[in-house]
């Protein structure tokens, strides 16, 4: 319905209304969808997954469609996207342990339909996620059910699992981290020392993590390439976010864009990781590993993004604040388990106290002569009045109703000495119980011990953290383009067909220098066909270690000068000059070879004893493409050409070499100055 713009009221309340909604709905998926909480690691739907299997937990394995089913009762989603959370947990191997297939994380295969696969809690789940106890329950969507708000994790969950999601106006990005590192990492802070961790992912490969600021920044993840010969590449581990299909398409992609050469690709992956890559004639392993590395998914950027729900609002955190947090939590979590402990231990003693006080003591005679129940009670607490200090605490009704309900054939059968044990084992549990809570810091470490000893081997790190070798793109790109320079037309690109004297390979990646006889110059990008004009004094691809050997008359003073220079620095497509613009400014000789001899010839002069000279370009300095340059000669060239080095002892001829000008002099000025 639209609203007329004068109905000021109703359309204010319809602005409203959406707000109010919108908000609603903001606030839900960002709670209860996508953003886990940094206590338990663990977003609802998880959260609910795992209360439903330890609900079911009978040590034996449960049809996942089951599973499913009874987690509906708590999820008010469908079962897709219970089914599709529940396989993605298991594959974690931390929680859920798994019969069937669960398809396969390096290929992206999917699991088998829920009614054929299986799964139940892991011990570790068991032991570090569920007690009563510590657990805040609140009721499910429809009130039937109590559902946890957050599980009393014992481990670093959220760092151990990792997580992603997409809520409204914000992502998480939550890398997973090992095991071992992250219990040793908490030990280090209970004991106040410094400590550094990194993620570590299922797939393994390499990470390198120069820009990982405390689980935000940028890492760079990259596949493990073994040489298996010279034209033989294979891949052992791939990198986090990638599967092998999609590797294998990157490969493809990039080989069909003649980045790369390759003869044929094949996917051997079972449980581990295996792609054969064959190369093509001419190309071999080593420079070929890089180029992947260059122009494929087998190094891939990650920006990770630690958003995280904490105390029912979205935050971003550091690694370091998630872990201690969580080791906190621990602590606290621990402690509150030996108080609860402590307490039941107390009130064990008391009954085992007051039982054998009464049996021994042969308390129970005293009730013969009672006719009614209110007096058997006060004659009771009466004749326990001696035995008070015995007791752990006062005797209630409750203490009394407990011991009228020993019987007969009990009484008769009493065992002293056993009794006297179990005081004993109920007494020594208690001063261990107190000892712990006098030092809860020793207490919690010896708990995180024990864990390493039980679960610690059986996740070994996975990807190896080294720093990477920045693979340019331009330098690792194959030069699949020959670029040609057609001088009477102007054009310049790999599509203009030129001769071999004009024409260069390269890659898309270079960069084409272009030189004008007058002396400008600029850089452009290779391109398919561009105009650049028929005056072109050199033509080629950037090589930062070239030296150009430029000889130029400098207009003004109608004088030669000679300089060199390496690459110059530049801007794309902007223009500069090797030398002051002049209209008879011109470049008489360019190239960048090295160890070049020139004979220049003057113009004559009766004065002169020879009319040229030799040079060997290599004595002149290397400077700035800027710079001036040395003056060649006070006398006004007529042509350069190249000679071959002076035979030692030889003397240069008398008359020149009788050849035509390359240099036609301007009028007016055949003869020199006096």
């Amino acid at each position: 319905m639209i609203l007329p713009m004068d109905d000021n009221t109703q359309y204010g309340e319809l602005h409203k209304l959406f707000d109010s909604n919108f908000l609603n709905y903001t606030s839900y998926v960002i709670k209860e969808r996508a953003i886990p909480d940094v206590d338990d690691g663990l977003k609802p739907v998880q959260r609910r997954i795992l209360q439903t299997l330890f609900n079911m937990d009978d040590g034996r394995f449960h049809k996942v469609a089951n599973v499913v089913g009874d987690c509906m009762k708590l999820h008010p989603h469908g079962d897709a996207s219970i089914f599709s959370a529940l396989v993605n947990l298991a594959n974690k191997e931390y929680l859920i342990d798994r019969q069937g297939n669960f398809g396969n994380i390096y290929t992206g295969d999917n699991a088998s339909a829920a009614r054929y696969i299986e799964c139940r809690l892991l011990t570790l789940a068991k032991e570090t996620l569920f007690n009563k106890d510590l657990t805040e329950y609140a009721d499910s969507y429809d009130g039937r059910m109590k559902e946890p708000v957050v599980l009393p994790a014992k481990i670093p969950m959220l760092l151990l699992l990792g997580a992603e999601g997409i809520a409204v106006g914000m992502a998480t990005k939550i890398m997973p981290h090992n095991f071992r590192e992250l219990l040793e990492a908490q030990k280090q802070i209970l004991r106040d020392e410094p400590f550094e961790i990194f993620p570590d992912f299922p797939k393994g490969g390499l990470v390198d993590v120069s820009g990982y600021q405390e689980g935000n920044g940028r890492i760079r993840c990259r596949a493990r390439i073994e040489e298996k010969d010279e034209k033989t590449i294979v891949i052992r581990e791939i990198p986090h976010s990638t599967t092998t299909e999609s590797l294998i398409e990157s490969v493809e992609k990039a080989a069909r864009a003649g980045k790369i050469k390759i003869l044929s690709i094949q996917d051997y992956t079972a449980e581990q990781v295996e792609i054969e890559i064959k190369l093509a004639r001419g190309i071999y392993a080593t420079e070929t590993i890089r180029a992947l590395y260059a122009f494929t998914d087998c190094e891939v950027p990650i920006s990770p993004n630690l958003t995280v729900i904490m105390e029912n609002q979205p935050v971003v955190m550091g690694v370091d604040q998630v872990l201690r947090r969580n080791t906190i939590k621990l602590q606290e979590g621990l402690e509150k388990e030996l108080r609860i402990d402590l307490g039941r231990n107390r009130e064990k003693l008391h009954a085992h106290l007051l039982e054998q006080i009464f049996i021994e003591e042969r308390l129970y005679k005293d009730i013969e002569e009672c006719k009614t129940y209110p007096a058997v009670l006060e004659t009771i607490d009466t004749s326990l009045l001696p035995f008070r200090e015995r007791l752990v605490r006062d005797v209630t009704v409750e203490d009394i109703e407990q011991l009228l309900e020993i019987r007969i054939k009990r009484i008769s059968r009493y065992d002293l000495n056993r009794k006297k044990k179990e005081i004993s084992e109920v007494r020594g549990r208690i001063k261990e119980i107190e000892e712990s809570l006098r030092d809860m810091v020793a207490f919690t470490l010896g708990y995180l011990d024990k864990l390493l000893t039980l679960y610690g081997d059986r996740y070994p790190r996975r990807t190896e953290i080294i720093p990477f070798d920045e693979v340019e793109a331009r330098k690792v790109a194959l030069s699949n383009l020959t670029v040609g320079y057609d001088r009477e037309t102007g054009f310049l690109g790999y599509q203009v067909k030129a001769e071999a004297e004009h024409s260069f390979a390269c890659s898309e990646y270079d960069k084409i220098l272009l030189i004008t006889n007058d002396g400008a110059y600029r850089v452009t990008n290779v391109a398919e066909k561009v105009f650049v004009g028929p005056d072109l004094a050199w033509v080629g691809k950037i090589d930062e270690k070239m030296v150009f050997s430029v000889i130029y008359r400098d207009g003004a003073a109608n004088l030669c000068n000679v300089k060199r220079f390496k690459t110059p620095k530049f801007i794309l497509e902007k223009e500069y000059r090797l030398f002051p613009e002049h209209p008879r400014s011109r470049i008489l000789f360019l190239k960048t070879e090295e160890n070049l001899f020139l004979r220049v010839y003057f113009a004559p002069n009766k004065r002169a004893r020879h009319n040229f000279s030799d040079y060997r370009l290599d004595d002149f300095l290397v400077k700035g493409a800027n710079a001036i340059g040395k003056r060649l000669s006070p006398r006004v060239v007529r042509r350069i050409t190249e000679t071959a080095p002076p035979k030692e002892g030889s003397a240069p001829p008398l008359e020149p070499d009788p050849q035509p000008n390359l240099f036609p002099v301007p009028e007016g000025e055949g003869k020199e100055k006096a």
